[in-house]
C-alpha cells in the first residue's frame, strides 16, 4: 500500500486528498509523516514540504506532479477533459488555485502571527491575490464546477487556495475578495457541498482550530524554533 504523507492544514497535501477522495481510491494510506518538521525529514525527503507520495519506487514530492501520477495510476473516474483543449483549460485553472492563488496565500500566511506584520509584504502578496481572483472571476465556469460541468483537477486545486483566501486573508488586514466576485463566489457556495470538497475542507478547518490553538498557547512558536535549531544544527554538521 502507497502511503501519502499529509496534514489537515497543508492546502498542497489536501488538493491531493481531494483527489483521492473524488476517485474513490482506497489503497492509499493518508498520513503525517513521523518525523515531519525535523532534520531527519529533510534529509529523507530533500524539498521538506509535504505533500510526498511514498510506496511505487522513489518518493514523490510536488501536489501537482502526484496529481498528474494518480490521474495516470487511475485513470478512471477522470478528472481530465475529454479532449486536449479540454484538459489544457483544466489545467489552466488549476494552476491559478495553485501558483496564483496558494503559492501567495502561503507566502502571505506567516505575517498572520507575526509580531509585528510587515505591510509591504501584505500589500505585495494580498494584492496578487485579489488580482488573480478578479482574473478566476472571468475564466471559472458557472455551473458549481471549475469548468466541464463536472469535478475535475481545477476543483482540487481551487478549492483548498479559496479556503486559505476565505480564512487567513482577513487575518492580515485585507478583506475576503471572494463576494466582490459573483462567478467565483457562485462556485464557492456550490463546490463547498460537493462530497469530497466538503470532506478536506472540513479537515482544513480542523488543522486550522488546531493551529490557531498552539498560536495561541505559544506552542507552534517554540515547535517552530526547536524546528529551526535542528536545522542549524545539520546544517553545521555537514560544514
Amino acid at each position: 500500500m502507497m502511503k501519502l504523507y499529509s496534514g489537515d492544514l497543508s492546502p498542497y497535501s489536501a488538493r491531493v486528498r481531494m483527489q483521492i477522495y473524488a476517485k474513490g481510491i482506497t489503497d492509499i494510506e493518508i498520513m503525517l509523516p513521523p518525523t515531519f518538521g525535523t532534520a531527519q525529514f529533510r534529509k529523507d525527503y530533500p524539498i521538506g514540504r509535504i505533500p510526498v507520495l511514498e510506496g511505487d519506487g522513489e518518493p514523490m514530492a510536488e501536489s501537482e506532479v502526484i496529481a498528474e501520477y494518480l490521474e495516470a495510476r487511475y485513470p478512471e473516474p477522470s478528472l481530465l477533459g475529454a479532449t486536449l483543449r479540454e484538459t489544457a483549460q483544466i489545467r489552466t485553472l488549476a494552476r491559478i488555485g495553485d501558483i496564483y492563488i496558494m503559492n501567495n496565500m502561503f507566502m502571505l500566511s506567516p505575517q498572520s502571527r507575526a509580531s509585528t506584520r510587515n505591510q509591504g509584504i501584505v500589500d505585495l502578496l494580498g494584492g496578487q491575490v485579489v488580482r488573480n481572483i478578479k482574473a478566476l472571476d472571468r475564466m471559472i465556469g458557472e455551473d458549481g464546477f471549475a469548468c466541464s460541468g463536472r469535478l475535475t483537477l481545477a476543483d482540487c486545486a481551487l478549492v483548498p487556495g479559496l479556503f486559505l483566501v476565505e480564512n487567513v486573508l482577513p487575518s492580515v488586514g485585507m478583506d475576503d475578495p471572494v463576494p466582490t466576485t459573483p462567478k467565483v463566489a457562485a462556485y464557492w457556495a456550490a463546490i463547498k457541498q460537493e462530497p469530497s470538497a466538503a470532506k478536506v475542507l472540513a479537515e482544513l478547518h480542523r488543522g486550522l482550530e488546531e493551529r490557531r490553538e498552539l498560536i495561541r498557547t505559544g506552542a507552534f512558536e517554540k515547535m517552530m524554533a526547536k524546528a529551526a535549531a535542528e536545522m542549524a544544527a545539520a546544517e553545521a554538521r555537514k560544514d
